[in-house]
């Protein structure tokens, strides 16, 4: 099949992109590299440098390919700076969704879009978080997700698009982005440990979190499209079993051999205190497959992270409210009218 993979140079794209490639498909991949690498594109796939929010770019990619299938997984995935940063996570998130959902439907060849969601979708108080719970998302990222969701269900009654929707969480593992502060703590701990830094802990620690790593997920992703059973359903997909952050914490030090590692507790921050989700429905149309351990995960991240070393933050160029932007954020940020 020819299939488009959006964000497929960032974390999870590239995984899936490449689980594609291994399946024999002609495999697209778009990506703006404002959170990935290029060197995460798989060999064999044909890299676009380019945005979702180029409607006319979108556009001549499903003319030329003639895409069975579209995965899209270009997003700014920062659920907790989205509050601050209103304005592009509308524009990136859902009016380039819509994009590639206009060229999908006016393309005529696409049997299936596969969707990234996120469990942000749910909301707080909603544990353990299943698919037939009402979403009540609080953050403008959630917001943005469930929209697209929402949009993909009329673009199904209207056209006959066919679509498969995830709902992964705190997913972790190789290639993925250490240098971003602002999401993925797992990344976050383990740039402060290559740099000799305190591991930085919002609140006391004590919010808890279902740690995934990227094996859970996207050998999933990449073969939604050959399971009938996943047409037009909205799974959860992840790790079933949650740690606290400060638990998190430890075990990312001793995948360095740190024992003792130093912690910075900083002011809360307004969020999610307990978020985990249940996989039985997952599990039964996919079938249940072994996972990988938060201990060999985070062991497998760790060899990985001290081959590439140590990166530099890579900060939010402009915000546009920064009321109540946590002080550790806020540093050399600019406002934008």
């Amino acid at each position: 099949m020819s299939v488009l993979v959006t964000g497929g140079a960032g974390f999870i794209g590239s995984h899936v992109a490449r689980h594609l490639v291994g399946a024999g498909h002609d495999v697209v991949v778009l990506d703006d590299l404002s959170g990935g690498y290029e060197a995460n594109v798989p060999a064999g796939a044909t890299f676009v440098a380019g945005s979702v929010v180029d409607p006319e770019l979108v556009e001549d990619l499903f003319q030329t390919h003639g895409f069975s299938a579209v995965f899209h997984l270009a997003a700014y995935a920062a659920e907790g700076l989205s509050h601050f940063i209103r304005r592009f996570n509308y524009t990136n998130n859902v009016l380039g969704s819509v994009n590639l959902l206009n060229a999908a439907v006016r393309a005529e060849t696409v049997e299936r879009f596969v969707f990234t969601s996120s469990i942000a979708v749910y909301g707080a108080a909603q544990t353990p978080m299943t698919e037939e719970v009402t979403p009540e998302p609080e953050d403008p990222y959630g917001i943005g997700k469930y929209a697209v969701e929402l949009d993909l269900r009329a673009a199904q009654r209207m056209f006959g698009l066919d679509y498969t929707i995830f709902r992964p969480h705190n997913v972790y593992g190789e290639q993925q982005n250490v240098a971003d502060p602002y999401r993925n703590v797992i990344g976050i701990f383990i740039n402060q440990l290559l740099s000799d830094r305190p591991l930085t802990i919002f609140g006391d620690g004590l919010q808890t979190r279902a740690f995934t790593h990227i094996d859970d997920v996207a050998p999933v992703i990449a073969r939604s499209i050959e399971v009938p059973g996943a047409s037009n359903e909205v799974f959860n997909v992840g790790a079933d079993t949650p740690h606290t952050v400060l638990d998190l914490a430890h075990a990312v030090a001793r995948a360095f051999d740190v024992s003792d590692p130093e912690i910075e507790f900083l002011p809360a921050r307004e969020e999610v205190v307990h978020a985990f989700s249940d996989h039985a429905k997952l599990h039964r149309v996919f079938g249940q497959e072994e996972t990988v351990p938060l201990e060999e995960g985070l062991r497998r991240m760790s060899d990985w992270a001290r081959e590439i070393g140590v990166r530099d933050p890579v900060r939010f160029e402009s915000v546009e409210v920064l009321r109540n932007l946590p002080p550790s954020w806020a540093a050399g940020l600019t406002q934008t009218a």
